[in-house]
């Protein structure tokens, strides 16, 4: 439920997000001021706990609760989630002039190097029309073997605003291929090395032995929403200005009828050819369903799904003072796993007592209705309530109910901002999380619904820089990944309460932004956590003539608390109660510059490597980045 407040960006002519499934739009903001631009070229910029393999476009998942995404119907993607596009991150631009955003980052040498160039381009035909496409290629070896990236996403975006008719639309398709090493055979090469290399303290992260070492996973997704609005309402003549002989005239809809289309489409493949054994020989698979020797998993997902919705306009009438909708959704989803052909199974693992058979293709049709109430105009007071009611098919009875408000309070010179949000999700579990068949893991299950209940709120004072934020979660029938990498349903409820406070404090040139995170869980063996998340960055910012200049040093750290270990065959996350990580400072020094349109940074990732410990492990057996040398440039092309 919690914004990010990491990222400081400035507005162009106007820009937005468009909020499914009726076409909202939310106000967005394009992002070119040189406050924290080299920290993005770190896997720990996607969160202030950012449990990861380590490399930059590796797989990971967000430890503050109060960010963490739903698990979706294709969960493998979850997994990859802040490197991949999404509807909900498109963003939309109106500008003046043709926009081109070109930046190119590096770091590492020739064993390890990173690269990342990224483009955007939007361009409108005329005031109602524009035209955007963005392209995001990562390329990454990785610090230590057997780990490279890489990505590559591109897509294309459009609207037209006009005042009957309405279209945004977008496409976009990504390509991830990661090298996958199971992590490190043994966690001493890094803590003590010493130990294990007969006395010699230094060693090349390249040459630590890994567990995995000719396993790939790829991540192919495509993405098409189009969302049509017409407007019938009637044209009201505007009084002239004083000085105007020219009549205007406006036209105010009054009722909107909308249909969204909307394709999801998804690939996870996972092969392995080499052995997978650690040091001491056992095999890191511990079952073979399907193949004796090798893996070939592959699993695909596609989604259909249109939306017809009627809504009432807010403010055609100095009574409308809210919007009302309703809408009718019809999904087909779709989905193909490995099949099991195999009629002979001598040398493979017996497939599990009472397993019924997962079929290899299945198809599902889903219905829902819901309803929006909506007040998007007031300088005091704006709300949005969507309530959506499942069926048929799966997800018959499902529910869902998601409102929040904000409201301005005049402080002085400047606002209070106060927002308070709330939610109640009961929902089925996704058919993957009950179906599955691979060469390692295979599972039926006939899980009951997960039910949530979620609320809180922000205070947010821009003048002096200060924000909290709270928010309680109760969620009972919980899903998540077991020690044995099986999924698994808590049948209580468990209560997570996390507060955040940012203060930013400024003497002069010298500034220092900070963000504490507190969170507590009532049952840390379902979903643990780390008690405490902390974000500092201590900075001088000054201009040399026309030179922005920001010279700084910043620190992740958070708490200890048993991190999950990864799975790299289903890219998922499991619970364990045996090792604990955290209580380690990630510190980077840098230089963020500006000059004109052009932006630059140079920094020196993990500076304080073996300072104070040498425990730097996001998961078990995945070790954070060693220390290296980072730059990057990014040019604003106005046309």
């Amino acid at each position: 439920m919690w914004l990010s407040a990491r990222k400081q960006v400035l507005a162009p002519s106007y820009a937005w997000r468009m909020v499914s499934p009726l076409g909202l739009r939310d106000s967005a903001t394009l992002d070119t001021l040189p406050d924290r631009y080299a920290q993005r070229s770190v896997p720990t910029e996607v969160s202030d706990a950012w449990a990861s393999t380590g490399n930059l476009g590796g797989e990971g998942i967000n430890m503050i609760w109060a960010e963490r995404p739903a698990m979706s119907d294709f969960f493998f993607r979850d997994a990859v989630a802040p490197w991949i596009p999404s509807a909900a991150k498109t963003i939309f631009y109106n500008t003046r002039v043709p926009m081109t955003l070109l930046s190119y980052n590096t770091a590492g040498g020739r064993d390890n190097a990173q690269e990342r160039l990224a483009a955007t381009f939007s361009g409108n035909i005329n005031r109602e029309a524009q035209v955007g496409a963005f392209l995001d290629y990562l390329y990454s070896k990785g610090c230590y073997a057997d780990q490279a990236a890489k990505n590559l996403a591109w897509g294309f975006s459009g609207s037209y605003i006009g005042p009957r008719y309405q279209l945004q639309a977008l496409f976009y398709h990504y390509n991830l291929l990661n090298k996958e090493n199971g992590g490190i055979t043994d966690s001493r090469y890094i803590t003590d090395p010493e130990l294990v290399q007969g006395g010699v303290s230094s060693i090349d992260a390249k040459s630590i032995p890994t567990r995995l070492t000719d396993a790939h996973s790829r991540f192919v997704g495509t993405k098409v929403v189009l969302n049509n609005r017409y407007n019938v309402g009637y044209w009201r003549t505007d009084e002239p200005q004083e000085g105007d002989t020219v009549e205007r005239r406006t036209y105010v809809p009054v009722t909107s009828f909308i249909w969204t289309f909307d394709y999801t489409g998804g690939k996870h493949l996972f092969n392995n050819v080499a052995a997978a054994t650690g040091e001491d020989e056992e095999p890191f698979f511990k079952n073979s369903y399907l193949y004796p020797g090798h893996t070939g998993d592959r699993t695909s997902y596609s989604s259909f799904k249109n939306t017809l919705g009627v809504q009432l306009m807010e403010g055609f009438h100095k009574y409308a003072k809210f919007g009302l909708a309703a809408y009718l959704s019809y999904a087909v989803n779709k989905y193909t796993q490995t099949p099991d052909t195999l009629t002979d199974r001598t040398g493979l693992t017996p497939l599990p007592e009472g397993f019924g058979g997962v079929s290899p293709e299945a198809t599902e049709h889903l219905v829902s209705v819901g309803a929006q109430l909506t007040k998007e105009r007031g300088s005091w007071l704006t709300y949005r309530a969507t309530a959506e009611l499942g069926i048929t098919g799966r997800t018959a009875g499902d529910i869902r109910v998601d409102g929040s408000a904000t409201t301005h309070i005049p402080v002085r010179k400047d606002t209070l901002d106060v927002s308070a949000f709330a939610a109640f999700h009961n929902t089925a579990a996704p058919y993957l999380m009950e179906n599955y068949l691979s060469n390692h893991f295979v599972w039926r299950n006939d899980f009951g619904k997960q039910r949530r209940v979620t609320f809180g709120g922000a205070v947010d004072f821009a003048r002096t820089g200060s924000r909290a934020e709270v928010q309680v979660d109760n969620v009972q029938n919980h899903l998540y990944f077991g020690p044995d990498f099986l999924p698994a349903q808590h049948g209580g409820s468990v209560q997570v309460l996390s507060v955040r406070l940012r203060q930013n404090l400024r003497a002069g040139i010298l500034r220092w932004d900070n963000q504490i995170t507190w969170q507590t869980t009532s049952d840390d063996h379902v979903i643990p956590l780390p008690a405490l998340a902390v974000y500092s960055n201590l900075y001088l910012k000054f201009r040399v003539a026309t030179l922005y200049v920001q010279l700084g040093v910043d620190c992740d750290y958070y708490t200890k608390y048993y991190a999950p270990r990864y799975q790299p065959a289903t890219a998922t996350f499991a619970n364990q109660s045996e090792i604990k990580l955290g209580n380690y400072p990630f510190m980077n020094v840098y230089a963020n510059l500006k000059l004109s349109k052009a932006r630059f940074y140079v920094m020196m990732s993990h500076i304080n490597q073996g300072w104070f410990s040498r425990d730097y492990f996001a998961l078990p057996d995945y070790p954070m980045n060693p220390r290296r040398f980072q730059l990057g440039v990014s040019i604003d092309f106005a046309n």
